[in-house]
């Protein structure tokens, strides 16, 4: 397909299709991933799991293994202890970044969550399969792994539970003895008294529970690191992959009561992130360790398996959600009861904050209730994965809406422009206290039933009937509220030379950033995007920064980069008023020249560069806050079951998407393909599943773990509506994660419209074959409820 025909916008315009820079050397094999890093002289480590979920660690034998040919140390959670080293603390409720009203999480009953540092090797207790306990530093990776087999670990087994339901109970093995009742956090939002009254009187009720599954965070580069200690500067350096450098630097600094000065991180290329790799890993601190302690580099290559136990999962969420309505159709109010499963530590309750505040979404409603609770259990801990809690609360929604349209009658499309927000009402506050700036949500459901074909689904469910087939459309509406670090930096020099040097603090991880950021670099200073170098992810030339995630790379990069490069023109004036014998007020700057007022008078940027004390010019920002944006947007998706074997086909996915100001229409597109996969993925295949008896992961491996493959999905069906925010300077309001957060929602609609005719009104993900024949060829089951 010709790059014109992926975006109304056409080429060369604000918004332009542009093929991304990066990708050249990606496809040359030029890229420089965490395993392309070595240092001369570097040892490899291995690490010894636990193959327990739960367990008392009563002794951990070295003998046999540390004599064995290359091994240089084994070392275990006492060594650790011993060289005064503290555990890794997450900041699992950071106030002020992502949390709800500027504030941290507080119990309902006005005490702290519970929040535990999580030991990198662990000295007493394991609380999930995988977790290390011990390391083996060898001369080879092969030496390390061959002695990794021989160390002899003594382990007193406990009962396990891995079920965020089954931890509630008053007989449930306790993860960490000073969290009673395994409930890290007990929380609320909203309004519950007006809620329950609102509920009282409402003409229709629809209830309804709903499994978010636990999914895998599966990156195409497994993680790796490399660990340095300079000794006579005092100075540490990790090299590892992350979507930012600060957060892991600053977590290092305290971990190792170092100044931050004295720390060093390094992200190059990074083949994924999603949310997960956002977080400081248990082994990125231990090959730091190990290399201070030893006096060596040391590195680690994790492979597949040790990720599928090791790398932080997402979701697993169990929500009892309720929606009232009037005789008309209007909603009246939401309450919903969300308990998370947080895995064995508190990485993050980011998720469970970000969602509830979202319940409402698109609609008009006036109440919304709901209470949280994060509970701990013998799993690899969960945290944020693309749309951070958001799917999530769009999920629930969107399906209650569709459950009330098949109750009382009222068609699900019709039902949903009866409350959708409209254009005239903004700025408006929904009733979780989150104020909306913009959108055309009528628009979008208008723009996505066309381009899907809605009116003429019946045509084809006929047809599909006719072939043995159930045929189901599904909607869904979304919206978001990504915040992200609320800090960021730009420093911008340009060279007399002849070149524009943007060092800024966010990290890509696949987004385009080289593309995007020298784009409007490149349109905001006038000059050729071949021109622009961008510099990121190194700590030392990077000076702060908050990194990528939460849809803040553009939305925060662009205000920075929009500063900077003000403070540099303005000094670019002084000097060109100079050169130009004219006062610095009668000059103007447009595309790449310094003109003056009413002549053809004009001195080019490159020049004044030139003319300048050293050589070049310069200027840098610093944004510190928070900058609201809503990314929003809708999906259609289409399906087929096969009636004889079960086999689910989707034959069609439609998204239209508003991230505000489009920088790079293709990028965005290219953004909204990966989007749609992971959430689909999630609907019908992903599922990570643990033996309850044991606490073993089942699917460790993608032989057990399912991921969708290219002949799985349709060629998807996107677009842009683009409704600028004026909360920054470029509009931005966000694209990574939006068709993310209605793809489950508008596939598990389209499911239950293909099953409307065997009495079916709700199905749990993940939609399986498996799952969908027992349900054809039992139609007279009740709704599956887990």
């Amino acid at each position: 397909m010709p790059l014109e025909q992926m975006t109304n916008t056409p080429l060369g315009a604000r918004g332009a299709v542009k093929p991304r820079i990066e990708d050249k050397r990606f496809l040359r094999g030029e890229g420089t991933y965490s395993d392309d890093i070595n240092s001369f002289g570097e040892y490899h480590a291995v690490m010894v799991r636990s193959p327990h979920a739960h367990a008392n660690l009563i002794d951990v034998g070295v003998t046999e293994a540390s004599v064995m040919n290359g091994v240089v140390a084994i070392l275990t959670g006492q060594d650790y202890v011993e060289d005064g080293m503290l555990d890794l603390n997450h900041g699992a409720n950071p106030a002020g970044a992502v949390s709800w009203q500027d504030k941290a999480f507080t119990n309902r009953d006005g005490s702290e969550p519970f929040e535990h540092p999580q030991p990198p090797i662990v000295r007493e207790k394991v609380r999930h399969v995988g977790e290390v306990v011990a390391v083996v530093v060898a001369n080879t990776a092969r030496q390390a792994e061959a002695a990794a087999e021989v160390v002899i670990v003594d382990y007193e087994i406990l009962p396990v539970v891995t079920d965020a339901l089954a931890a509630l109970e008053p007989c449930a093995p306790r993860i960490w003895k000073n969290c009673i009742g395994n409930i890290a956090l007990d929380a609320d939002q909203g309004d519950e008294r007006a809620v329950a009254e609102v509920f009282q009187n409402a003409d229709h009720i629809v209830e309804e529970k709903f499994i978010n599954n636990r999914v895998v965070n599966c990156q195409m580069e497994p993680r790796a690191a490399l660990g340095e200690w300079n000794p006579v500067q005092g100075k540490l350096t990790l090299y590892a992959g992350g979507q930012g450098v600060h957060r892991h630097k600053a977590i290092l600094a305290m971990m190792f009561k170092l100044d931050p000065s004295k720390v060093r991180v390094v992200s190059k290329d990074v083949g994924g992130g999603f949310g997960p790799r956002n977080m400081l890993y248990p082994e990125f601190a231990i090959v730091c360790w190990a290399a201070k302690r030893i006096g060596q580099p040391v590195k680690w290559l994790g492979t597949r398996s040790e990720a599928f136990i090791s790398d932080y999962q997402a979701r697993d969420l169990r929500t009892h959600a309720a929606l009232a309505l009037d005789k008309n159709g209007k909603f009246l109010a939401v309450r919903a009861e969300l308990i998370g499963n947080l895995g064995s530590h508190t990485v993050s309750f980011v998720p469970l904050s970000n969602g509830p505040r979202l319940l409402t979404s698109v609609y008009n409603i006036e109440a919304c209730y709901a209470r949280i609770r994060g509970v701990l259990t013998n799993t690899v801990p969960t945290g944020p994965y693309r749309g951070a809690g958001r799917p999530e609360a769009i999920h629930v929604t969107e399906r209650l809406i569709d459950i009330a349209s098949m109750k009382i009658g009222i068609d699900r499309i019709e039902l949903r422009r009866r409350n959708l927000i409209p254009r005239h009402s903004f700025p408006v506050t929904n009733p979780m206290g989150t104020t909306y700036d913009s959108g055309e949500f009528e628009n979008i459901l208008d723009i996505t039933t066309k381009k899907a074909s809605w009116t003429d689904f019946e045509l084809r469910r006929r047809s599909a009937a006719a072939a043995g087939k159930l045929r189901g459309i599904g909607y869904a509406s979304y919206i978001q509220a990504p915040v992200g670090a609320p800090i960021e930096f730009a420093d911008i020099t340009v060279e007399g030379t002849g070149t524009a040097i943007l060092t800024i603090g966010t990290q890509s991880s696949g987004q385009g950033h080289e593309t995007v950021f020298s784009q409007y670099l490149a349109e905001v200073l006038g000059v050729p995007e071949e021109d622009v170098i961008i510099i990121t992810g190194d700590s030392d030339a990077v000076a702060m920064g908050g990194g990528s995630h939460s849809d803040r790379s553009m939305r925060l990069g662009g205000i920075v980069i929009r500063e900077a490069a003000d403070e540099l023109l303005s000094e670019g004036r002084k000097i060109a008023s100079s050169i130009l014998e004219v006062a610095p007020e009668d000059i103007l700057f447009s595309e790449g020249k310094f003109c003056v007022t009413g002549t053809d008078k004009t001195v080019s940027l490159y020049n004044v560069a030139k003319a300048s004390t050293r050589g070049s010019l310069s200027g840098d920002a610093v944004f510190k806050g928070r900058s609201a944006a809503f990314p929003n947007g809708a999906a259609v998706s289409e399906v087929e079951i096969d009636k004889e074997t079960g086999e689910l086909k989707i034959v069609a996915h439609t998204t239209v998407d508003d991230p505000g100001r489009a920088i790079n229409a293709m990028i965005l597109t290219g953004q909204a393909h990966g989007s749609i996969v992971q959430g689909v993925g999630q609907a019908v295949i992903e599922n990570g599943v643990y033996d309850t008896e044991s606490g073993q992961l089942i699917t460790g491996s993608f032989l057990d773990y399912g991921l969708l493959r290219a002949d799985d999905v349709p060629y998807f069906n996107t677009a842009l509506h683009e409704v600028p925010t004026e909360n920054n300077p470029l509009g931005v309001k966000g694209g990574g994660e939006g068709a993310t957060v209605s793809a489950t929602g508008a596939l598990t609609n389209a499911v239950c419209d293909a099953l409307k005719g065997e009495k079916i009104t709700n199905i749990q993900m993940p939609i399986t074959s498996e799952k969908l024949f027992w349900i054809v060829h039992n139609s007279d089951s009740p709704n599956e409820q887990d």
